[in-house]
């Protein structure tokens, strides 16, 4: 454990751990992001296959990004981790609430998609993150 400011050793062939896992959460992302266009496409038409795609890639950019900025945190130094972590949840929730009531206010027929397409973009995210850390993390 470090001293408090302190930084641990870091090995240099590790120093990519923070990231290591992004390649293949983004590539099940973009796999789901795919059926959700097939899938909204022939159930609800264009409006829905544009809704179903574009709640996977809200979720996937929000995933991303608090994945590179929380590494980048790690990396300077620990202590930033929370703060950073805090106040990224907190500015994407409010984002994301406004763009949400600023899409309901319209009467778009692809709201109801883009919902399940988030909500689907966070099962298979969180999903395949926890594949990856019990299979492919653990024998590294």
């Amino acid at each position: 454990m470090a001293e408090p400011g302190g930084r641990a050793p870091e090995r240099s062939e590790d120093r990519r751990w923070r990231l290591r896992h992004l390649p293949v959460l983004l590539a099940a992302s973009v796999a789901l992001g795919a059926v959700a266009a097939v899938v909204g496409g022939v159930t609800g038409g264009g409006d829905a296959a544009l809704g179903a795609a574009a709640g996977v890639a809200v979720t996937a950019v929000s995933y991303t990004l608090t994945t590179v900025v929380l590494a980048w945190a790690d990396a300077v130094n620990p202590q930033l981790v929370l703060p950073f972590g805090l106040g990224l949840y907190a500015a994407k929730f409010t984002l994301l609430g406004v763009v949400m009531v600023g899409v309901a206010s319209t009467g778009w027929d692809g709201l109801i998609p883009l919902c399940v397409g988030i909500a689907a973009g966070v099962a298979v995210w969180t999903g395949v993150h926890i594949w990856w850390l019990t299979r492919v993390h653990t024998r590294q």
